[in-house]
């Protein structure tokens, strides 16, 4: 479906891979998140603070929000050997007309960040996003600064496309500069080559 010209017909879904599992966000997360999401580390580079279940149950009511009005489909990220929830993920501004989505909002219990956990979850998105919805292009973007982040999209098999400059507002005032990433239809097939070789 790679290319194509029709708008991308977004729905909610269950990835599932040998490691993880992307289920669909509900309200019923909430009380599993909240046990990940009081480590303050988390939040180093985000826009928000999510470590009080009070805001946790805003960001998720927000994100199945922008879920009804077709603008994002977000995930919760569940270990398949366990069935426990370690974080959460999304497909967000989303332009069906344009086939363009990004993958972003990511969060994972520290124990399980750099590992397969991560890698496999991107691969399943960007499975779904280029062979299942048909897009043309799939962004990520982070704080410039976060240099953690930024390996961990670039390992990927991503491409820099700049900076965004004063971009987004921090919680403590600050502003942000923004590096944008994008991986395009036709460069899917080698950057699914890439990690399936790095999950086996």
């Amino acid at each position: 479906m790679a290319g194509t010209t029709e708008p991308l017909r977004i729905a909610p879904v269950t990835l599932t891979g040998r490691f993880v599992r992307l289920e669909p966000l509900t309200l019923d997360h909430v009380d599993a998140l909240a046990k990940i999401a009081v480590d303050p580390t988390l939040w180093t580079w985000f826009t928000t603070r999510l470590n009080e279940r009070a805001a946790l149950v805003a960001y998720v009511s927000d994100a199945l929000a922008a879920q009804r009005d077709g603008s994002a489909l977000p995930f919760v990220t569940v270990l398949v050997a366990t069935g426990e929830v370690i974080g959460s993920t999304r497909f967000m501004n989303i332009s069906a007309r344009d086939g363009r989505l990004e993958i972003g909002s990511t969060w994972l219990a520290p124990r399980h960040q750099r590992t397969v956990a991560n890698t496999e979850a991107k691969y399943l998105m960007l499975r779904h996003a280029f062979e299942t919805l048909g897009a043309t292009r799939v962004e990520l973007k982070t704080h410039a600064l976060n240099v953690k982040s930024r390996t961990a999209i670039e390992r990927l098999g991503t491409q820099f496309e700049g900076i965004h400059r004063k971009h987004m507002l921090q919680p403590d005032g600050s502003r942000r500069d923004t590096a944008w990433y994008s991986i395009l239809d036709d460069e899917w097939p080698a950057v699914k080559t890439r990690l399936e070789s790095m999950l086996r």
